[in-house]
């Protein structure tokens, strides 16, 4: 079906006298003179009047005092008008009792939890490849003969987070241009042929390719994952399953922890920790075969017919009118509009929401999120906890629990709420970790506070700065930018996690790391004043509400 067919199946073209819409619900009034459009996205559940005479909008009928426009309506609804019970009408066109039917109460025959699970497991890579480097470094560098070459390790490292800053970018490009479950699918092959590479390699030139190709893997994954989730969730549980996204990163990472138990015993198993990555991909790529299409790119392609395919079987076959008139209420980011290219980014029409996610980003990786995990174990050597795994596993948990209650919360406290509340434990944590490497009083408790600073900072970041970020970008970007937009953010995400990793160590070493402590404190405290003046909460809105909010036509 053809995009330009959406006006007869989704707007009402008046008749030549004027039809007045009463919406007595919601008190509001939408007049129509000759040929102007009018909306449908609010006629569920109401009752509409035209002229002197009452019909059900749960099934619309033509009274023989209506004019042609009536008829229009009706025809404009033939498509879901079996939705819709219609009562009988008396013989003198008046109906006596209307009682308005929502569609919503109808039990849904469709779900997204199965196609949100394929999608996280592009998470689990992501946060599988940041971790199975730790663990695996001295055992692998052993191997290939560079166990004194530091530089070379730190290549070995970096070159993931290189390779991820590049996927990012690509991955915004690939999603407007192929779609979102094609995007995954063509996103498989670097995640395999890296797994593939950096468990056979003889060389240190093949790893790093490897881990090259790894990297741009997750880099695609941490831009796409977020924004499928997004676009396929319904309103009402939007938030939950886009913290999913985090919490499957923080599985991830655990996994990845728990694979290299077996270093010990055995020092070439660091070969099977990064050959198994091959099968989440691989399972990601047959997933997405079978994966419905995002409904909201599809209706931004024109292909109409397969946006309520995509609709049936994400929300079943009763919410297709609903969500279908829902988009099409979208207005300025239908079909008509054409594809947004890069510097659209950077409109004075778009760059205001565009910063916000760059900025959110930013903060997050300034926060320190990235420091305290490295320096988390000398923290816990000081108070006896000699384990690398045990100091690991105290952090990974810690993420883990805070992302499964910021999960439950998401929906009920919203987002905006969530990062202050974040930012402001954040910085509370640090300044405790500051104070009790300086403050001589605090000497005799200074490992138990540091310990207690760390895991709070941790719990913080879980709440609010970690999933939040990936999850309310897509639902303020506007559908046209929303995958360069989000590709854009992402980038500021691995180029402020690179510089973080590059410079912090001499950083450190220079200012010492309480100052570091104190610093990452006052960015918290900056990021607090910045979300309460420039994040809108999005909680319990569409996208499509949302968008015509933040991104208004022009």
């Amino acid at each position: 079906m053809q995009a330009s067919s959406l006006s007869s199946m989704y707007a009402i073209k008046g008749s030549s006298s004027a039809i007045n819409f009463h919406f007595h619900p919601l008190n509001r009034r939408i007049s129509t003179t000759n040929t102007s459009l009018v909306s449908l996205s609010n006629f569920n559940n109401n009752t509409c009047m035209t002229g002197s005479h009452r019909i059900s909008c749960c099934g619309l009928r033509s009274v023989s005092s209506v004019s042609m426009g009536t008829e229009l309506v009706r025809t404009a609804f033939s498509r879901s008008s079996s939705r819709f019970p219609v009562k009988a009408l008396p013989s003198d066109g008046d109906i006596e009792e209307v009682v308005p039917i929502n569609p919503s109460q109808n039990k849904s025959t469709g779900t997204v939890f199965p196609f949100v699970g394929v999608a996280c497991l592009g998470a689990v890579l992501f946060g599988y490849h940041l971790g199975v480097v730790n663990g695996a470094l001295e055992y692998l560098a052993k191997d290939l003969g560079i166990a004194e070459n530091t530089v070379l390790q730190g290549w070995i490292v970096s070159t993931l987070l290189a390779g991820a800053t590049v996927g990012s970018f690509t991955g915004g490009a690939l999603a407007d241009k192929f779609g979102r479950t094609r995007t995954f699918q063509l996103d498989a092959i670097p995640l395999i042929v890296g797994a593939f590479l950096t468990a056979t390699t003889q060389s240190v030139q093949t790893m790093i390719i490897g881990r090259l190709l790894a990297g741009i893997g997750i880099g695609i994954s941490s831009a796409i994952v977020p924004l499928y989730i997004s676009e396929i969730s319904p309103t009402e549980i939007r938030g939950a399953l886009g913290s999913v996204n985090q919490l499957f990163i923080c599985i991830g990472i655990l996994l990845a922890l728990v694979a290299g138990l077996p270093l010990a015993g055995n020092p070439l198993w660091w070969r099977i920790m990064f050959g198994v990555a091959a099968v989440p991909a691989i399972l990601l790529a047959l997933g997405m075969a079978f994966s419905p299409e995002s409904p909201r790119w599809l209706f931004q392609q024109g292909r109409i017919a397969e946006a309520e395919k995509s609709i049936k079987t994400l929300y079943g076959k009763e919410r297709v009118a609903e969500v279908m008139l829902e988009l099409a209420s979208g207005g300025q980011s239908g079909p008509a509009e054409p594809e947004a290219g890069w510097f659209d980014l950077f409109s004075s029409r778009y760059w205001k929401v565009v910063s916000v996610g760059v900025a959110l980003f930013f903060f997050q990786q300034m926060a320190g999120i990235n420091a305290v995990v490295y320096y988390s174990t000398a923290v816990f050597r000081s108070v006896g906890i000699a384990s690398d795994v045990a100091a690991s596993a105290l952090v990974g948990a810690s993420n883990v629990f805070g992302t499964t209650i910021a999960s439950s919360l998401m929906d009920k406290q919203g987002r905006k709420s969530l990062l202050i509340t974040s930012f402001c434990g954040m910085a509370a944590s640090m300044l405790l970790l500051s104070l009790s490497l300086t403050w001589k009083v605090l000497a005799p408790y200074s490992g138990t506070l540091a310990v207690l600073g760390t895991v709070c900072y941790v719990l913080s970041f879980s709440l609010g700065a970690g999933p939040v970020p990936a999850l309310l970008l897509p639902e303020i970007f506007a559908s046209r930018i929303r995958a360069k937009a989000v590709a854009l953010s992402l980038g500021m995400h691995w180029i402020s996690n690179f510089f973080i990793g590059l410079y912090f160590l001499s950083v450190v070493n220079k200012f010492g790391i309480s100052t570091v402590y104190l610093g990452f404190s006052a960015v918290c405290l900056l990021a607090v004043l910045y979300i309460a003046g420039n994040v809108v909460e999005t909680k319990g809105r569409s996208l499509e509400e949302i968008e015509r909010e933040l991104n208004p036509a022009i």
